[in-house]
């Protein structure tokens, strides 16, 4: 099996290079709205056929790995929870993408003053504290790490509810600010979906570590 052994060495390093590629990704969308930059937020809309084409090619080797070696028991689980992260680290690039579309259309109108009880900076650190919690969970096999990770989850989710019934507030107060509240809601949805996508991952990272499956409410 020594050669099944080096394919999932190679299958970690492969998934651990997409995962710090997303991760700038959704870095960069960040800043791109903050910053009010075009040219960032349309450089990372162009990298995502990048992360889809590198997805393919790792679940490509996930698949082939379970037909020539029919893995078991902690090799089989590896590679399942490697091939379901795999899916949620490309659908995290397609959050930063929509971030990124949201950017472009903000940066042509002007944006209302707000005064909500959490800030954008609060609710965007919170979610890719998340993501960057869930990875390295993920790299170091952290069972703990990856419990912290899903315990936060509500916390995102509430702030977030909380913001947008805030702008919904605001739509009713100042109807010409609808175009822009209604991107500003978008990217919070967005941020509170890619909290949902770390989650995944501490999850999957509790399964290949301990074998249990702690979905739908375990924490």
């Amino acid at each position: 099996m020594i050669h099944l052994w080096r394919e999932i060495e190679d299958l970690k390093k492969n998934i651990m290079s997409l995962a710090m590629s997303v991760e700038s990704m959704l870095k960069e969308a960040t800043k791109a709205i903050e910053d009010h930059d075009t040219e960032l937020a349309r450089e990372i809309i162009l990298k995502d056929n990048e992360i889809d084409r590198r997805e393919v090619e790792i679940e490509e080797d996930c698949l082939k790995m379970f037909a020539l070696y029919q893995p078991v028991a902690n090799d089989l689980r590896l590679i399942v929870g490697m091939l379901k992260i795999n899916n949620d680290l490309e659908r995290m690039g397609d959050m930063a993408v929509n971030l990124s579309k949201n950017a472009i259309y903000m940066s042509e109108y002007s944006r209302p003053e707000l005064n909500p009880h959490f800030t954008f900076e609060e609710i965007s650190s919170k979610s890719l504290e998340m993501v960057r919690m869930s990875l390295d969970a993920m790299f170091n096999q952290d069972d703990k790490l990856a419990a912290d990770v899903c315990k936060m989850d509500d916390d995102l989710d509430d702030m977030v509810r909380n913001m947008i019934s805030y702008l919904k507030n605001e739509m009713t107060k100042a109807p010409s600010n609808i175009g822009v509240l209604l991107r500003y809601i978008n990217i919070f949805r967005y941020f509170e979906r890619i909290g949902d996508l770390a989650t995944n991952i501490a999850e999957d990272t509790i399964y290949m570590v301990d074998g249990k499956i702690v979905r739908h409410g375990a924490f």
